[in-house]
């Protein structure tokens, strides 16, 4: 029995709307109760931190402009190179019921069978390096995807009645893939893996305009940007 995904290629999108459209795409629970991955890039350099870090803090760690607070956890990533992505799933969908270290593990898990598709080894970190806490790709946590003993992919989380998710961030390896065979490498591990049918998915113009008011009104905030 084939299970339905959505896939979503938004392209590039600026700081703000993206991270209102990954708020939205959880508010909704996915699509249709259906899981979504979402593959985007940014308009300009920026870098976004976690929900509970120190505005005052993260603004020191790096001179990329603007910054952005994520509604997930984690650290300080920089988005000037990376390939993003979010997983959303809905309420009563098994990524959804599983615990956050089981979650984090499969995703990454997931990651570095696409990678292998790619004929690019990488591993999951078995314990975690914390070189630099706050900051995504200094340092690890257990379960980050590592290349050459190198973090270059990370994430975080949130979970609530309305689903789970997750927003990652994939630093390429010096060789071996781009982002156009990574996506499709993705979705060929899923259909494998989890029996996944993929099917595209574009949000219409009511979609978007309720993800530029959120936007707007939270994410261009400064009163939500340095609320700590």
């Amino acid at each position: 029995m084939t299970e339905r995904w959505y896939y979503w290629k938004s392209g590039l999108l600026d700081p703000a709307f993206n991270m209102a459209a990954d708020e939205i795409l959880l508010e909704d629970g996915g699509n249709d109760g259906s899981p979504v991955f979402r593959s985007y890039e940014w308009s300009l350099p920026a870098a976004s931190f976690g929900y509970s870090q120190r505005h005052a803090e993260v603004e020191t760690w790096t001179s990329l402009r603007p910054l952005v607070r994520r509604c997930t956890g984690g650290g300080l990533v920089p988005h000037d190179a990376d390939w993003t992505y979010a997983v959303v799933v809905p309420t009563g969908h098994s990524w959804w019921r599983l615990r956050a270290p089981e979650s984090y593990c499969r995703l990454h898990e997931w990651l570095r069978r696409a990678f292998l598709h790619l004929q690019v080894k990488t591993e999951l970190a078995p314990v975690p390096d914390p070189a630099g806490p706050g900051r995504c790709f200094i340092g690890a946590e257990e379960s980050d995807l590592l290349h050459g003993g190198r973090k270059i992919a990370g994430a975080a989380q949130r979970r609530n009645r309305n689903g789970l998710l997750i927003q990652g961030s994939v630093q390429p390896p010096p060789k071996g893939s781009d982002r156009a065979n990574w996506e499709e490498a993705m979705q060929q591990t899923a259909s494998t893996a989890w029996n996944v049918a993929w099917h595209p998915w574009e949000p219409d113009h009511e979609w978007r305009k309720r993800a530029e008011q959120v936007a707007a009104e939270k994410y261009r905030d400064p009163g939500y940007l340095h609320r700590r």
